[in-house]
């Protein structure tokens, strides 16, 4: 994803350089020093969203290793299909069925991917006391706006 996003800035701030620089810029910026800038920039935006990305994956396997007792419960969730709340971050429904004897909370990691399969971001979301034998419901919402088309898979899950 940081790849993807940092090719396209590249692309797009180098040729939005060409473009100024053709039509005159000042008299103390050349057309290498345009296109330096820009890649520098491209290369920011990249290094900001792998560290967005990063970050969040922390922030969600601090929420696991708080969790105790805990077991393995990702074949018990299902995630709907992902769409954009009025904010512009993607949404998507978690639905849970509780298999076990007695009332029980899930913790579910969704991983947010592009559409190529490149990491987006990363969210934890808690679905608590979800009665035996019955379903409950979430909906994960992205840490920050995604761009293009996005998909959204179960990172893992746990029953406690």
């Amino acid at each position: 994803m940081a790849r993807s996003r940092a090719r396209l800035a590249a692309v797009a701030l180098t040729a939005l350089a060409t473009v100024a620089a053709l039509a005159g810029c000042s008299d103390e910026d050349n057309p290498s020093d345009v296109v330096s800038r820009a890649e520098s920039a491209a290369r920011s935006v990249g290094a900001e969203a792998t560290d967005a990305f990063a970050s969040a994956t922390a922030a969600a396997g601090r929420r696991f290793d708080e969790v105790k007792g805990g077991v393995d419960a990702k074949d018990e969730v299902k995630l709907g299909t992902p769409g954009t709340d009025g904010d512009g971050r993607t949404t998507v429904e978690v639905s849970v069925a509780n298999t076990a004897g007695s009332t029980r909370s899930f913790l579910v990691q969704v991983d947010f991917t592009e559409r190529g399969g490149d990491p987006a971001d990363v969210v934890v979301v808690t679905v608590s006391d979800v009665p035996s034998g019955e379903s409950g419901k979430a909906t994960a919402r992205s840490t920050r706006k995604l761009g293009g088309e996005v998909e959204a898979k179960v990172g893992r899950a746990v029953r406690y």
